[in-house]
């Protein structure tokens, strides 16, 4: 695993003796409610982040990191890192290029960000679809199928287990992520949309 300094925890030991954010959660909301009320919205934000907590699993590792992503129309930000910020590793997009930045002076730089960027995770992922995931939506130029409290998109069964409120709009607080033995749970501990924030 690329994210060698990063101490590695069992995935349910962290979830549950971390403490829960003090931000206000709703009920996870029917598909066609949260798509009604929500997906322009945020289809049409052109800033957000949030810092987090990811797990990640398959059948031959597993491993757990703090998550700050930041993103806005330029460039996407996307830190990872261990206890206290231990083995922090930084990753920015732009232009369809990545840095990465372990921290300790050297920057590899990559044309092909969704390679580079699963080297660092340790399992494929699909990094587009993910920026749009992560808020609770589809990416747009996939065709994706509503089921239960998410959908199905290119295999990925995306589910929103918990959701939290920012200035009235629902957006996701707990997400697990799962396709053919890899699984990502990531827990939402703030949000901030285009200064809107969840704490």
């Amino acid at each position: 695993m690329a994210l060698n300094n990063a101490p590695k925890k069992c995935i349910g030991l962290l979830l549950a003796v971390l403490s829960l954010s003090a931000c206000t959660t709703v009920p996870v909301e029917t598909n066609e409610e949260y798509s009604a009320a929500e997906r322009k919205y945020l289809y049409d934000q052109s800033s957000w982040s949030f810092e987090g907590r990811l797990a990640v699993s398959s059948e031959k590792e597993s491993w757990s990191a703090n998550v700050a992503w930041d993103h806005d129309s330029v460039v996407e930000k996307l830190k990872l890192s261990g206890p206290l910020g231990q083995g922090a590793v930084l990753l920015t997009l732009t232009n369809g290029k990545v840095a990465i930045d372990h921290g300790n002076g050297n920057i590899q730089y990559s044309d092909k960000p969704e390679e580079i960027i699963n080297r660092e995770l340790g399992v494929f992922v699909p990094v587009n679809s993910l920026r749009f995931w992560v808020l609770g939506l589809p990416e747009p130029v996939n065709i994706y199928q509503l089921v239960g409290q998410g959908f199905v998109q290119s295999g990925w069964l995306v589910e929103f287990k918990q959701m939290q409120s920012i200035e009235g709009k629902s957006m996701p607080k707990k997400i697990e992520i799962n396709k053919q033995g890899v699984r990502l749970k990531l827990f939402v501990d703030s949000w901030s949309i285009n200064g809107a924030e969840s704490k």
